[in-house]
């Protein structure tokens, strides 16, 4: 058998002579390959008497992990020699001018919240937030939701994995509860307005496992149902952008605001196209009513003093009507050439004076 020493001196001198990662490779192959030079001394491991074998086997093991860290530190250094060059050649001209135009859109999302908030920003309204992970009394209890309500079943709900009391998160099925961490973390008046996400079990053409949703919340001592009507009055003819726009309002029930109703708005629906404002039909664009005196007992405000009115709709729902989108899943679908068409420029910041859409 070849002196162990002297092969592993010659192989090291290889290695080291290796101009470029493709010349380290062969030297590798040689030696370290299936029919490399190492590999076929330790084939003949087997046809050696054990006490040889005894002594050979260690020297074979050390001189292959020798010649394989050899190998790792060259090719590290052939790596970095070849980022350098390339480095030292390669450039780019920071001088050069930008593209003419800009290639990134603004979600419809982005843009018909930042018109909502604009809106009622406008009017006096705040922007409030909170957690999407909630607790059974902010998204329930506090609401006057009762516990056998179809709500709260897991049908309906996300709930999250039972904790040691029993007690179970959730991802918030409304904005609502932002409204019940407002009124008791504060003292009225209130005047917010709560835009974010949602979560509900449902998906189809028109719902989606989650979606965007914005509530408004009144809380003073004099307001009342024709306040409410002023304010949504006013939202639709600025969201939609035109001169008035006839509502209706249809009693209806929710367990958080009694008197309670949805609105509908009038429309025309003409093919494709829907015009907002005029015509001989109806559409349904949110839910509202004056606040119910158990959420106000709820959040520690006294019903005999205070009250106000709150209503809610699904952003997506609104931005599909408003920009002629025909199908909710778009909106999560990340294609490109989606958001191109129905997308908007960024810094188009929507305000009242300027235009919301443009």
């Amino acid at each position: 058998m070849q002196d162990i020493e002297t092969l592993e001196s010659e192989i090291l001198t290889k290695i080291s002579a290796a101009g470029d990662l493709d010349a380290l490779e062969a030297v590798r192959i040689a030696a370290l390959g299936k029919k490399g030079e190492v590999s076929l001394m330790m084939r003949g491991l087997g046809q050696m008497a054990p006490e040889e074998r005894q002594v050979v086997a260690p020297k074979l093991n050390k001189m292959k992990q020798s010649l394989l860290e050899a190998i790792d530190q060259a090719k590290d250094g052939l790596n970095r020699k070849a980022m350098e060059e390339k480095l030292a050649t390669e450039s780019i001209d920071i001088t050069l001018a930008a593209r003419p135009e800009s290639q990134g859109r603004i979600h419809p999302i982005s843009q018909v919240v930042d018109e909502i908030t604009e809106i009622f920003a406008d009017m006096g309204f705040t922007i409030a937030e909170g957690p999407d992970i909630e607790d059974d009394f902010h998204n329930f209890t506090a609401l006057n939701i009762p516990p056998e309500h179809p709500a709260r079943q897991m049908h309906d709900t996300f709930y999250l994995p039972e904790k040691e009391d029993g007690s179970r998160q959730l991802l918030r099925t409304h904005t609502s509860s932002v409204q019940i961490r407002t009124m008791m973390s504060e003292e009225p008046p209130h005047r917010i307005v709560v835009p974010g996400r949602t979560y509900r079990s449902d998906s189809d053409q028109t719902h989606t496992p989650m979606f965007n949703q914005i509530e408004g919340l009144v809380i003073d001592k004099t307001s009342h149902m024709g306040h409410l009507k002023g304010v949504l009055k006013e939202f639709c003819r600025a969201f939609f952008e035109v001169d008035n726009v006839e509502m209706r309002f249809r009693p209806s029930y929710f367990p958080f605001t009694e008197p309670s109703a949805e609105m509908d708005i009038r429309c025309t629906f003409a093919g494709d196209h829907i015009k907002i404002g005029e015509g001989d039909d109806w559409m349904e664009i949110l839910g509202c009513g004056m606040v119910n005196p158990r959420v106000l007992e709820h959040c520690g405000l006294d019903p005999k003093e205070y009250q106000g009115f709150a209503w809610g709709m699904g952003i997506d729902r609104i931005a599909m009507l408003k920009y002629g989108i025909p199908d909710l899943r778009a909106f999560f679908d990340c294609d490109l050439r989606w958001l191109k068409h129905y997308g908007f420029v960024p810094l188009d910041v929507p305000t009242i004076g300027g235009g919301l859409s443009r």
